[in-house]
């Protein structure tokens, strides 16, 4: 299994450092605002990241955070005249929907940087202590010229940073490039500190979290594009300050999602929320995971809506073909995997393999739909369809798809039976009759 690790910008030998354990750490939302498809990207990719490596029976630690203190969740809170606690219980319980609405597990650690304050606290003091940070005034910088390597994850060099940078001059600062790590203020919720009341930079938050949670070095750290400079590099040198070794053996990053070619914006209007999107949600996942994930995917409403009914094709297709196997009473019958099927499978699983390619994937399951559909054209036996099924639901389970599909109760059995042989009849108002129930139901 090879992984594209953006660290070392080139595909590495998957190896982990625990037998059989893969322990994965990806930056969450900062909660004061509902999320846009952009940000349901990551939350799609890496619930398929962790779906492949359960496949392949590891033990998978997923750990993904919620950044509940901010400037941009103490800004929400006095906006609406409420408290940093209530922005951001509101946003994390939307945020859960959100993701289950696109397929996405919900069952792994999500810590809340609050409930983390004292380990971050303890973390900055050992910077401290070690000379890597330094308090003026209250507040506490990291000094980045203290780690030799600083720059490594984006390929930038501190000279061209500082010669370059737009940052905002701070007389506190040794040099312009250091980072917050406490920051002193009497604004929204605070905490004391040895360095005074206060609350957290960002770049410590994730961190000092990793630390806390996993003792140490992990297999891999995840997240957007966007925050690989400054927040990743700046975890990258805390880490290297505390512990002289790197955060993680694997970097993976994801690119952006934009909207007709240009970055989504809000205050140009160009922002779609995943609790707006009017379509079934499937289709959306199907269309985010369609482009390979170092990639850049391009939103248009047609090109969206040409993936919804992609996946309205495939789920057309796994239904007709549980349903022959149900009515026929045969859903547990052993099934006879064919050569034709046998290729399909490899090559879904090898492009998994290579740097989880879903796109590639996701050809292999369109192929599978064409050769279901031609089994079942063909009256084939009910041991090659149900080994078409079992296919689908292995595929299905990897990328994070959902059919919906469950066993016809008698009643309902009845009615697809009559269904069916009104078609044959070409009894086309009893079909049309029976056909709406069969849809009010969900069924059709």
């Amino acid at each position: 299994m090879k992984i594209y690790n953006t660290l070392t910008n080139q595909l590495e030998t998957f190896t982990p450092i625990h037998k059989d354990t893969v322990n994965i750490y990806v930056c969450g939302p900062t909660v004061y605002n509902y999320i846009h498809i952009g940000n349901a990207r990551p939350v799609i990719f890496f619930d398929v990241v962790r779906r492949y490596f359960e496949h392949k029976q590891y033990t998978v630690n997923f750990v993904s955070n919620f950044t509940d203190v901010d400037d941009k969740v103490i800004t929400k809170a006095l906006e609406d005249q409420t408290t940093e606690l209530e922005v951001a219980n509101k946003f994390i319980d939307a945020f859960y929907k959100d993701a289950a609405r696109v397929g996405s597990s919900t069952k792994y650690l999500a810590p809340r940087v609050t409930e983390y304050m004292s380990a971050i606290i303890s973390y900055i003091e050992r910077l401290v202590e070690q000379g890597y940070a330094y308090q003026v005034d209250g507040d506490v910088y990291f000094r980045v010229t203290k780690v030799s390597d600083y720059g490594i994850l984006s390929g930038r060099k501190i000279d061209d940073l500082i010669e370059g940078s737009r940052i905002e001059v701070n007389n506190k600062k040794e040099n312009p490039l250091d980072f917050t790590l406490w920051k002193k203020t009497n604004t929204g919720i605070t905490w004391p500190s040895p360095f005074g009341e206060g609350r957290p930079g960002w770049h410590t938050e994730c961190v000092a979290m990793i630390d806390e949670i996993f003792g140490g070095k992990i297999d891999i750290h995840g997240g957007g594009s966007e925050i690989k400079f400054p927040h990743h590099e700046n975890e990258i040198a805390q880490h290297r300050a505390f512990h002289q070794d790197h955060i993680a053996n694997i970097w993976m990053h994801n690119g952006q999602l934009n909207i007709d070619d240009k970055k989504m914006s809000k205050s140009e209007g160009r922002v779609i929320l995943v609790k707006d999107l009017d379509v079934d949600y499937m289709g959306f996942r199907l269309f985010t995971l369609s482009t390979h994930y170092r990639s850049p995917i391009n939103y248009t409403d047609e090109v969206l809506d040409a993936y919804v009914k992609d996946w309205e094709r495939m789920r057309r297709v796994y239904k007709q073909t549980f349903y022959h196997l149900d009515l026929k009473e045969s859903l547990d019958v052993s099934p006879v995997v064919s050569e034709n099927l046998k290729a399909i499978e490899l090559r879904f699983m090898d492009a998994m393999d290579h740097d989880f390619n879903t796109a590639n994937a996701i050809t292999e399951l369109q192929n599978l739909v064409k050769f279901t559909n031609q089994t079942l054209r063909q009256k084939s036996s009910s041991e090659e369809l149900k080994a078409c099924i079992e296919l689908f639901d292995t595929f299905f389970n990897i990328l994070g798809l959902y059919p919906g599909v469950t066993p016809l109760n008698a009643s309902d059995k009845a009615i697809y039976m009559a269904w069916t042989d009104a078609r044959k009849n070409k009894d086309f108002d009893k079909a049309d009759c029976l056909r709406e129930k069969l849809s009010e139901k969900g069924i059709l």
